[in-house]
């Protein structure tokens, strides 16, 4: 296909700016193609339906395949720069035929041109005009044919789209994006002397540090700029996050920083963040408004408007004209210094835009970016990828960091299941059974192969769970060819395929990605669902191979997480519990040149009054000890009648605890904590502890109550914890267990002991809250006495 047009942008001299700029020396200002196209030529419509691409390396080849095609005289990789005003524009052309007189703008692609979004063909006109008047400028010449060459990589066929321009017409078009971005460019010099010159009179906003406090400031404050890696253990009620923050901007005042990425698992943690801030903001002499730029990052289902559309201008009025509109939102955020996510969604509706995707974009331009941990971390993490591409130097401050081993491990895990491949049978066409039948066969022959019965009654009946050496060579064969024969088809439906097969395709190829890459951080798994938990095969499980599951669990992190700390300009983690160091630090990855500060507890330790009871919670022992456990919560209310939390192991220990308590002391109000509970019902939860309340919460340490949660004062003054909060022992943990050995020797430590502690530690956490709290705290098991327990806890606490 060729489409050939003339002259489609009207003629007309350059501005006199570019002609007075040639003697103006070297500009302030500069930008490549890319990012000028990015920023000033994106129009029309959001567009998120999937358009197969080809891999970097295919693109690659794409082009070496088509200078090949164009002969000895044809150049490639020109390299290319010229000004406009303040302005230096900078990039590298594909490719230029003399004998056409033709400068070529090579895209590879998958699929049908026509499915190429019209806001990326857009971009790709921009970037072969831009190039073009760069080469006008180069080379003397006062016409050009550019092409834009569309390469499909699998039948090696292209497509081209030519225009042929005047010099003066590329000039003009050059000039409106130059323009266009300049004016936004000055305007963001202006903003960063106006930030700097802030930042470097900061004020801390409290009247005083609190104890401890200071030196967590100064230590942060070193790390950030000097870019260092930071490990900060300090007690609730410390002030961490104002206390990291605060010392992060005043870094970011005595180095080139661009940004602060502030992470954390939990919604509540991302509010105090935003509380800091906005007390910062209040405690200055125009507390109106900070030179700062601040934004909190949501998960695109809480931002979502319509959730009943598709992503694309068709579906979704917010996509719809999203980059045409785009402008006028991004110059209204500039007036705004916190961009919460109720701010962020006024601004994006105020011009009918989408917020989610209004949040993307404002990274581009933000200061201080708080989100949660996926944002950097996961495979496809949006702040990691726009740091990596223009080489930003970010400060990574990571709340509640005890969280990212469990985080980061579900990151780099992947499950594959027979069922799902039969449940999708019914969507694909006929021409993939073939491969969906190889596949099942192979899912057939894995179990087979590795059937060891379950008791010696029943010899037919696999084993539910069994660990394998790696992922089967000829299953993953399997898979492979799968998910390329469902590429195939995705490609040729183009956006009209369906959202599930494409699901399907990204999950397959996730898992082949990830078994490609197994190795000792990880551990291959083959189990045996029951029919009732796989409700997407509606029952159509007549073969024991048909409740087959491969997991690909990922138990060290490290090989991921390590490269995604190095691209970080400075780390920053910290949390109440970070003991001992070498558990983050083997898991994780951390440098070994990486600091720890370990920081006492700011307040009174009389005024948490600690005891151990000293029985069994063992499983077996249970039905034995829960009389005493309970008596023991009993005789602690009515000694001093007011808000407590009793923190229980698992749900199923909880309910018996509850429901004995609730027969045996009918006069102390109760109320627990339950499976599944919603935003309303967690609300109502905690609204129960108020000032003048009197009564006990059940919750699962561990669970939503047993951190983040804050209850001052007479809200909460004290706390029960039975167990020591270990994971329970099972064939998963176990074989984890067996890896921890292997690798670091520390198998029963990692695996069990040093997690459950982790949640013990912050549940107490939850009593106090201020210098002014007083409260009780009851360990409840023998093993809280033992030297080898108590050197993971707090020293405070008195028990050694």
């Amino acid at each position: 296909m060729e489409i050939i047009s003339q002259e489609p942008v009207q003629e007309g001299e350059a501005p006199a700016v570019c002609a007075e700029a040639r003697g103006a020396g070297k500009p302030p200002l500069s930008v490549s193609v890319r990012a000028l196209c990015a920023f000033a030529a994106r129009q029309g419509d959001l567009d998120l339906r999937f358009t197969p691409s080809p891999t970097a390396q295919q693109g690659r080849e794409g082009h070496l395949l088509v200078a090949r095609r164009r002969g000895e005289s044809y150049e490639s990789e020109i390299v290319l720069s010229a000004v406009w005003g303040d302005l230096k524009v900078s990039g590298r052309a594909d490719g230029y035929d003399p004998r056409r007189n033709d400068l070529e703008e090579i895209k590879t692609h998958r699929g049908r041109i026509e499915d190429i979004p019209a806001n990326q063909q857009a971009l790709h006109r921009a970037q072969a005009r831009l190039y073009g008047w760069m080469f006008c400028e180069a080379r003397g010449l006062e016409q050009l044919t550019v092409s834009r060459v569309y390469l499909e990589i699998g039948l090696e066929a292209e497509s081209r789209v030519s225009e042929t321009l005047s010099a003066a017409a590329l000039r003009e078009f050059a000039g409106s994006l130059c323009e266009r971005y300049a004016g936004w460019a000055r305007s963001e010099a202006r903003h960063r002397e106006q930030r700097q010159r802030w930042l470097a009179t900061l004020a801390f906003p409290l009247p005083a540090f609190r104890p401890g406090q200071r030196e967590l400031a100064a230590a942060v404050w070193r790390a950030c700029r000097s870019g260092e890696r930071l490990r900060v253990e300090a007690p609730t009620g410390l002030g961490k996050t104002l206390g990291t923050l605060y010392p992060a901007l005043r870094a970011m005042a005595d180095r080139p920083l661009d940004r602060i990425a502030m992470l954390s698992a939990r919604t509540t943690a991302r509010q105090v963040a935003l509380d800091a801030f906005a007390q910062i903001r209040a405690e200055q002499p125009h507390p109106q408004r900070m030179p700062l730029r601040v934004i909190e990052i949501v998960a695109r289902e809480r931002a979502c408007e319509h959730p009943d559309k598709a992503c694309h201008g068709e579906s979704c009025p917010l996509a719809r004209g999203f980059y045409d509109r785009l402008p006028a939102a991004r110059r209204q955020a500039c007036d705004v210094d916190l961009l919460d996510q109720a701010t962020t969604r006024e601004i994006a509706l105020a011009h009918r835009i989408c917020p989610y995707f209004f949040s993307m974009e404002w990274l581009r331009w933000c200061d201080v970016a708080i989100g949660d941990y996926h944002y950097w971390f996961d495979r496809y993490a949006v702040l990691a990828a726009l740091t990596a591409e223009f080489e930003w130097k970010v400060a990574v401050l990571i709340d509640e960091a005890h969280q990212l081993v469990a985080r980061t491990r579900a990151m780099y895990s992947a499950s594959a299941s027979a069922a799902a491949l039969i449940a999708l049978q019914p969507q694909l066409p006929p021409a993939l059974r073939g491969a969906v039948g190889d596949l099942l066969n192979q899912w057939e022959q894995l179990v087979d192969a590795h059937t060891v019965p379950s008791t010696a009654s029943d010899p037919a009946e696999p084993s539910r769970w069994q660990q394998l050496p790696e992922p089967p060579e000829d299953w993953l064969r399997a898979l492979h060819r799968f998910n390329s024969r469902l590429g195939d088809h995705v490609t040729e439906q183009g956006r009209a395929a369906s959202p599930t097969v494409l699901e399907a395709w990204f999950d397959g190829l996730s898992f082949a990605s990830l078994a490609d890459n197994f190795g000792e951080h990880s551990l291959c798994e083959l189990s045996l669902a029951e029919a009732g938990e796989l409700p997407e095969a509606q029952g159509l499980l007549p073969r024991t191979s048909d409740r087959a599951q491969l997991t690909l669990r990922n138990v060290v992190p490290a090989p991921f997480i390590r490269p995604r700390l190095e691209l970080a300009d400075s780390v920053v983690m910290f949390s109440a519990t970070l003991n001992p160091p070498d558990y983050d630090g083997n898991l994780l990855g951390l440098p070994d040149s990486t600091s720890t500060l370990r920081l006492a507890s700011p307040f009174d330790p009389d005024r948490l009054r600690v005891s151990v009871l000293p029985v069994s919670t063992r499983i077996t022992d249970r039905a034995r000890t829960l009389p005493r456990v309970l008596a023991a919560l009993a005789r602690e209310y009515h000694r001093e009648p007011g808000n407590y939390l009793a923190f229980f192991s698992s749900f199923d220990y909880l309910q018996q605890a509850f429901t004995r308590f609730r027969a045996e002391h009918p006069d102390i109000t109760t109320w627990a904590q339950t499976r599944s509970m919603t935003d309303a019902s967690r609300t109502a939860f905690l609204e129960r502890f108020h000032p003048e309340g009197q009564g006990i919460g059940f919750a699962v340490l561990g669970g939503a109550f047993g951190e983040g949660i804050d209850l001052p004062g007479r809200r909460l003054i004290g706390a029960f914890i039975a167990t020591l909060g270990m994971p329970q022992v099972d064939a998963v943990n176990e074989a984890i267990a067996a890896r921890m050995d292997k690798l670091f020797e520390r198998g029963h430590d990692y695996t069990y002991l040093i997690p459950g502690l982790q949640k013990v530690v912050q549940a107490a956490g939850r009593v106090i809250r201020s210098p002014e709290d007083r409260g009780m705290l009851m360990l409840i098991d023998a093993r809280y006495s033992w030297p080898r327990y108590q050197q993971l806890l707090p020293a405070a606490w008195g028990l050694g």
